[in-house]
């Protein structure tokens, strides 16, 4: 199960690294990269502390059953607001998330302070600290909620090391292609990335709120892809009705006008 972790946890970080590298690409080009870098190092230290204290300090002292009973929940909570905003974009109601259109909003504002860019700004770290840190406390959720689940009683931190893993590759991948491209990763198709997270983090939560009352599913982990199926088939039905449905209301409309 550890390889599904890390896949999950590569998958969910890299859509909190996307959006956490334009805001730090925008510090870096229009203020100064120095800025930009100690935000994001200082931000970067403080999760690593986070990930370590408290990640380790739930493997060991909290139950594994109420542990996968809370965090199933919350995953849930997670995974049905990006499907509903992923399913929203696909359906046609909702605006596709635009990268390009947030690092050129953001380089705007901050051009009209008429920064100075020579020196350290402090405004500018804070920024780029903020971005990253906000950002990077939602990878660091999902790395130890995604470790910790896949950890058992007896097997020390093997599971937050294997979130970890795919957390860490995410990051690494993100930031050689904003270096190489020095623009929005506006090709990265983040809508389709967010629904087959939202997808996983749904089904995962699924299978371990269910084990968190004592609940043996069927196939073991095996399971798991059968509920992403489910879930699958179920926005699938869902972004097919809603598009019939603003069609049927766009027909309407265009009749009442006619009249």
């Amino acid at each position: 199960m550890e390889w599904a972790v890390t896949v999950a946890a590569f998958l969910a970080s890299a859509v909190e690294f996307v959006e956490a590298f334009t805001i730090v690409l925008v510090v870096g080009i229009t203020i100064n990269w120095r800025s930009a870098m100690i935000g994001a190092l200082a931000a970067a230290v403080a999760l690593a502390v986070i990930v370590a204290v408290f990640g380790t300090a739930i493997v060991y002292y909290v139950p594994i059953e109420l542990l996968r009973l809370i965090v199933g929940f919350i995953l849930i909570l997670f995974g049905l607001k990006w499907l509903k905003k992923a399913i929203l974009r696909y359906s046609g109601l909702k605006a596709l998330h635009d990268e390009e259109a947030i690092f050129e909003e953001t380089m705007a504002e901050m051009r009209a302070r008429g920064e100075d860019i020579t020196q350290i700004q402090p405004t500018a770290v804070a920024l780029s600290f903020k971005s990253v840190l906000l950002e990077g406390l939602e990878v660091a959720f999902i790395v130890i909620t995604f470790g910790s689940n896949a950890t058992s009683s007896h097997s020390g931190i093997g599971g937050i090391a294997s979130a970890a893993i795919g957390a860490i590759v995410a990051g690494i991948l993100v930031i050689i292609l904003g270096a190489l491209v020095r623009a929005p990763l506006k090709q990265v198709p983040e809508n389709t990335l967010k629904f087959v997270v939202g997808i996983m983090l749904t089904s995962f939560g699924t299978f371990w709120m269910i084990e968190g009352f004592k609940v043996d599913w069927p196939f073991a982990d095996a399971f798991i892809p059968i509920l992403a199926a489910i879930y699958l088939l179920a926005s699938f039905v869902l972004v097919t009705w809603l598009k019939s449905q603003k069609r049927s209301i766009a027909a309407s409309a265009v009749g009442s006008l006619e009249e």
